[in-house]
């Protein structure tokens, strides 16, 4: 019984929240890989992108939770994040428009867009802080457990809780089909084949007869539905606060980067070991520890580091990779 109260354990506060955690960080790491493999730049302000997608998927929320509007057990936000998408892909349109298209057309360096960016990325911070405020806001509504510790508990007979978040199963099934969606798009559509060919080899693809502006036009809408999607789901299965998505910058570069930037594939895999060693090495593990070997009374938690450290944890790897692997797990065109 101590064996499968270790792996209850295990797998409620590691397990669940990695691989829930891991999908978030995917998705947001597909939407750099996207813009970095087709307009050759960093775009720092995808955290804050995720944000302002985010904030107006709530916005929306609150608005049909007052007119009496949901899902029943499900969030009212999964109603609500179409709106966020399209505010989404209109702001990033706009931005290019106005900002980036302008260097596209100087034939600027990328580290002077990626500079823009930074640039762009402090006033969507401060948009966003304006329109919501800085303080956790929470999708409260919908069934918040599919299993509760207390039920998983009275229906073992078990010592340990096993808890299932509705936010949870929503992430990772949303994930799923998203991911799913992108590469169909990609590789069985003849837009989805234009782009990854203008991403191969620009040149090329323009002799091909590949238009550039829509090439563009469409890696924004597809980076601006991945922002918000996964800005939403971090928000349902945590809680949203603009800062917070300035932070999660740092993980997000760092799974497009440990699987390869410019690669698809890659950041998805990248976003699961980042999440992962997060969780891994911030979960204080004498609880597992006291099932395994009830024997040993260790003086502290057995937590190498505190979860306030946990995006120490992301910088170490992408340090580490850059360092003795740059192209990342899968070879992707350069970090």
């Amino acid at each position: 019984m101590d064996l499968v109260n270790a792996l209850v354990a295990l797998t409620n506060f590691v397990l669940i929240p990695g691989a829930a955690y891991g999908a978030q960080l995917a998705l947001g790491a597909l939407g750099v890989t996207l813009i970095y493999g087709i307009l050759r730049f960093s775009n720092f302000a995808h955290g804050d992108t995720m944000a302002f997608g985010t904030m107006v998927t709530i916005g929306v929320t609150w608005w049909l939770q007052s007119v009496g509007v949901s899902l029943g057990p499900l969030p009212t936000a999964l109603l609500a994040m179409p709106v966020g998408i399209v505010a989404t892909i209109l702001l990033l349109l706009a931005t290019d428009r106005v900002v980036y298209r302008f260097y596209r057309k100087q034939r600027a360096a990328p580290v002077i867009l990626v500079i823009v960016s930074i640039g762009v990325m402090f006033i969507l911070n401060g948009v966003v802080r304006i329109f919501i405020g800085t303080d956790n806001q929470v999708f409260a509504d919908g069934a918040r457990f599919v299993i509760s510790a207390r039920d998983f508990r009275e229906s073992t007979g078990l010592e340990e809780g096993l808890a299932l978040k509705v936010s949870q199963v929503i992430t990772l099934v949303t994930a799923i089909v998203t991911v799913a969606a992108l590469f169909w798009f990609l590789t069985k559509t003849r837009t989805g084949t234009s782009m990854r060919a203008y991403s191969d080899n620009e040149d090329l693809a323009l002799l091909s007869g590949i238009s550039p502006e829509r090439v563009v036009i469409i890696a924004w809408a597809l980076a601006g539905t991945l922002a918000t999607i996964a800005g939403v789901l971090y928000g349902l299965d945590k809680s949203f606060m603009p800062f917070t998505y300035f932070q999660l910058l740092l993980p997000i570069f760092a799974a497009a980067i440990v699987g390869g930037l410019g690669s698809p594939i890659g950041a998805i895999a990248g976003g699961f070991v980042i999440a992962f060693s997060e969780v891994t090495l911030t979960y204080a593990w004498l609880k597992v520890q006291g099932y395994l070997l009830p024997s040993w009374q260790p003086d502290g938690l057995l937590q190498l580091l505190a979860t306030e450290y946990k995006f120490a944890v992301s910088f170490a790897i992408l340090v580490t990779v850059l360092i003795f692997r740059p192209t990342g797990l899968f070879r992707g065109k350069s970090a």
